[in-house]
């Protein structure tokens, strides 16, 4: 048995629909202006970028429901609703094929950012980790087994804060097909079960206040709503 020099933190973990054990999250990636619309809202042009990633920590995940305290260092906090990929085998340079039979299943998910200090960090050319990256910053519901969902190429996704609408999109307008981001993702690293891909996020992302709930869903894997305290 290994000894250390203090415990451990505890193994980040996601509940999984009709399963009593949970699935055990390694590595979280996230996909960056893979709709159109959003790119455009970001002032990108959409049909010029192959897929591009980065990361949040697996200890920021927050629980569908828990409380997410408005982070410091930042006056404009901002809501993405998308699509999680949750990974049950993984491998690198994997064929569209075994792409998608590597997906364990689905989440609904909110990527919040600080919205302000990613722009002054674009800004400056500086790495923008840690507006992405904060506690609480990767909202993630349960997963829904593969087995039970089939391959999710469409469905609706909206964002609601409070009661107005904000995200309407779908799952098909993505530039990049899950399949495709998981074959993209496998040539720069080899994948590996326990690892979340954050799909990217439709027009609509706008900020939140102390207060606030935010609300997303996708048509068939539920709703997840988090308070900002």
């Amino acid at each position: 048995m290994t000894d250390y020099v203090f415990s451990p933190a505890p193994q980040p973990s996601l509940p999984v629909v009709g399963h009593e054990a949970r699935y055990p999250v390694r590595r979280i990636y996230c996909v960056g202006r893979n709709y159109a619309d959003h790119a455009r809202e970001m002032g990108h042009d959409p049909d010029r970028e192959p897929p591009f990633f980065f990361m949040k920590p697996a200890s920021t995940i927050a629980q569908a429901g828990e409380p997410v305290t408005y982070p410091p260092q930042c006056e404009d906090l901002h809501y993405e609703g998308e699509l999680v990929v949750a990974l049950g085998a993984g491998g690198q340079n994997l064929t569209p094929e075994a792409a998608e039979a590597a997906i364990y299943g689905y989440a609904v998910g909110n990527d919040l950012t600080r919205r302000d200090m990613q722009a002054e960090a674009k800004s400056l050319r500086r790495p923008w980790a840690l507006s992405k990256g904060f506690d609480g910053s990767a909202v993630i519901g349960p997963i829904h087994p593969f087995s039970k969902t089939g391959a999710l190429t469409k469905g609706r996704i909206t964002s609601h804060v409070g009661d107005e609408l904000r995200q309407d999109g779908d799952l098909a307008q993505m530039i990049w097909s899950v399949t495709e981001v998981i074959v993209a993702l496998s040539q720069t690293i080899t994948l590996a079960p326990g690892d979340l891909i954050m799909t990217g996020t439709p027009a609509g992302v706008g900020a939140l206040n102390r207060g606030d709930v935010v609300a997303v869903e996708i048509a068939g894997l539920g709703r997840i709503e988090t308070p900002i305290v």
